[in-house]
């Protein structure tokens, strides 16, 4: 078991989220023009389905002391810039139409969402951050998970994207995050947050520019260096935004806007949800397959809270034949996990655990037979014989043969031997063959 520490690693587990509207129309100061790009996944959810979630239900509550006016003061251009300039980030941080159009979208019609996150921030953001400083990355980056996923670890994308960061499969599999039919620790929030940031660190070494890195984040390095090569070499992301795919061309801004709701939020008049101490937990290690029920029944804790606490398992079945798995639970389920573990192994397993190690080959019973079955085999057996019968047959005459002898042996007269060997008189020899049939 490993070492025993306060983990607040609670996961949302959402099933399948309404998805709100996947554009959005901003206006471009340059041209004068409207545009319509894509929204990135984050702000395509609802809030209804992150709080249906069962972490929210136990953990997440509405704070009475606060109340939300559902209004949203507007502010002058100026006011949004300065903003953005004071916070102390790394990262450029510049504000424009696109940018605004972004900070409305959270402030108004993503309320409800921005609440929530500021209540689930608690329970991630903290582990975010230890994988970043540790990379020596800018702490902002806490904030791309706003974007990719609205902070749930279940979340899918419309391209197949899985988790916290909304890696691709191969993406993750490159990062050494486990993936195959019982897991996908694409979904686990402290591994995934660990493969991310070594991503993010490795793109800042290609391009030297973290907006570019966001950009690569989001379509892949091949999109981002064909929209450097289509503007002439030009490495800045503003200048390359038009040749940028369509989500894309969204990203930077949202992550901009993220960054400042996130931080402006009261100004905006929007209650953060509050959060309640979770339970402490702690990491046990097995090295056979043990079932969600085998634990929740045995040990009395919810399946539900299994599950939550281990999203990276696809199914209920935790696979440690496949070597050692770590089970994360709270502190004393862990306890009557190792109290009770050979009865909780054994428990319900032919059931439960129905993947067999070995298998018998039933053989082909045999037809019985039937009077016409008979009749019909004895018929062949008697054609048999009888082909057999008007087969020739010979023999060898042996040192001392004579016709005689060997017609005796052999069932048949002298006379027919003369006939069917075409022999006159007595005389054969040794070694010859002669037809006795």
């Amino acid at each position: 078991m490993k070492r025993f520490r306060l983990f607040i690693l609670l996961t949302l587990m959402a099933t399948a989220p309404a998805l709100a509207q996947n554009d959005i129309t901003v206006h471009d100061d340059r041209s004068g023009n409207d545009e319509v790009i894509a929204l990135p996944e984050g702000l395509s959810v609802e809030a209804d389905s992150l709080l249906k979630i069962w972490q929210a239900k136990k953990y997440l509550y509405t704070d009475s002391a606060c109340t939300d006016s559902g209004i949203n003061p507007a502010y002058p251009d100026e006011v949004y810039q300065e903003r953005l300039h004071r916070l102390p980030t790394i990262i450029e941080m510049p504000y424009n139409s696109i940018v605004r159009q972004f900070i409305d979208e959270y402030s108004s019609k993503r309320r409800s969402q921005v609440a929530f996150m500021l209540g689930a921030g608690n329970f991630y953001i903290p582990i975010f951050e230890e994988a970043l400083d540790y990379y020596g990355l800018p702490l902002e980056l806490k904030y791309l998970p706003v974007v990719e996923s609205a902070l749930n670890p279940k979340a899918v994308s419309r391209a197949g994207a899985v988790g916290l960061w909304q890696f691709m499969l191969e993406t993750a599999k490159r990062y050494d995050l486990e993936i195959n039919s019982l897991v996908d620790e694409r979904c686990d929030p402290s591994k995934a947050t660990w493969a991310a940031a070594k991503y993010l660190r490795d793109l800042y070494q290609i391009y030297g520019d973290w907006n570019l890195v966001l950009a690569a984040y989001n379509c892949g390095p091949e999109q981002v260096n064909k929209a450097i090569h289509r503007a002439d070499g030009a490495k800045d992301y503003w200048t390359i935004y038009p040749y940028l795919p369509k989500e894309t061309r969204g990203y930077v801004p949202a992550f901009i806007a993220a960054n400042y709701i996130m931080t402006y939020y009261c100004e905006h008049n929007i209650c953060p949800m509050k959060t309640r101490y979770p339970v402490t937990t702690d990491t046990i290690m097995v090295a056979r397959d043990v079932h969600v029920r085998q634990i929740a029944d045995l040990c009395h804790i919810d399946a539900e809270a299994v599950r939550a606490l281990n999203p990276q398992y696809r199914t209920d079945i935790i696979p440690g034949r496949s070597g050692l798995t770590a089970i994360r639970l709270p502190q004393e389920t862990v306890t009557a996990f190792i109290d009770w573990k050979d009865s909780i192994y054994n428990y319900r397993a032919e059931e439960l655990l129905t993947r067999r190690a070995r298998v018998e080959v039933a053989e082909q019973a045999k037809p019985a037979s039937t009077p016409a079955t008979t009749t019909r085999k004895k018929a062949t057996s008697r054609s048999s014989r009888s082909r057999r019968s008007t087969r020739p047959r010979t023999a060898t005459v042996r040192k001392g043969d004579t016709l005689s002898e060997i017609a005796k042996r052999n069932g048949t007269t002298v006379s027919k031997l003369r006939r069917l060997n075409r022999i006159k008189g007595n005389l054969i020899r040794p070694g010859q063959k002669l037809r006795v049939r």
